[in-house]
């Protein structure tokens, strides 16, 4: 099995490194293949099982864009054959049609999928999530710059309960195409929230996934859910921008 980290030398903000390590403490026997900048992301040229890529800088993404332009056509290509993926934090954003800078400029971006974001560098939106997915509870951490406006929620990943998508009026968090998944939520997410992280591996091809420290990871998301059903607003309005 294969997986691969994309540009882990500029994509770990918000303590997505733990992702990462935690995907290598359930998958011991697994091969991590690490494409930093300049090398051309292995998924495009080989069957590769997962993809991951982690929160990035403002300036990380336009880089980011500026490295993965050239195989536009390959990355959706591998979208479209089922390639799995797993994008974090403000990732999500570099495959938007572009994104607005606090200035105005608009950067484009990789255009494949039809969506917009926009930066206001005065306002940093931190808030808690409570959402569903295939009758899973998720929770999640956002802290960003940006909204996202999609021209529909019919591609969103999640079903908010509690807190806010994609922007303040959405309620469908992140997207999903095929196998493709990106998010918004942090924190790290794949330790907070273990079923969804067993149904990442079996999506993957394990066949029957366990997770590292399951136990305590169960115990710690059991007592997290009755934490956020109580603590977090209902209405996005109740969250305080810094």
């Amino acid at each position: 099995m294969k997986i691969e980290i994309l540009y882990p030398d500029m994509a770990y903000l918000f303590g997505d490194a733990a992702n990462v390590r935690y995907l290598k403490a359930s998958l011991p026997t697994a091969e991590f293949i690490e494409t930093k900048k300049g090398s051309k992301p292995l998924f495009l040229s080989e069957k590769v099982n997962f993809v991951y890529m982690g929160a990035l800088t403002e300036r990380s993404q336009e880089e980011a864009v500026e490295l993965l332009l050239p195989y536009k056509d390959e990355f959706i290509k591998a979208i479209d054959n089922g390639t799995v993926f797993l994008f974090t934090g403000n990732t999500l954003e570099i495959l938007g049609e572009y994104i607005i800078d606090d200035d105005g400029k608009k950067i484009p971006c990789l255009g494949i999928f039809d969506y917009y974001a926009k930066r206001d560098y005065y306002h940093r939106h931190n808030s808690a999530c409570l959402a569903e997915f295939e009758n899973m509870k998720i929770m999640g951490f956002k802290t960003q710059f940006t909204m996202c406006y999609p021209k529909t929620d019919e591609k969103g990943l999640f079903k908010v309960e509690k807190g806010i998508g994609m922007n303040e009026k959405s309620k469908a968090e992140g997207i999903r195409v095929n196998n493709f998944m990106g998010t918004y939520l942090i924190g790290p997410l794949l330790i907070l929230n273990p079923d969804f992280t067993k149904y990442l591996l079996k999506l993957i091809g394990v066949e029957k996934p366990t997770i590292a420290f399951e136990k305590e990871a169960m115990e710690a998301y059991k007592k997290r859910y009755e934490d956020f059903l109580e603590r977090i607003p209902v209405k996005p309005e109740k969250y305080k921008k810094m």
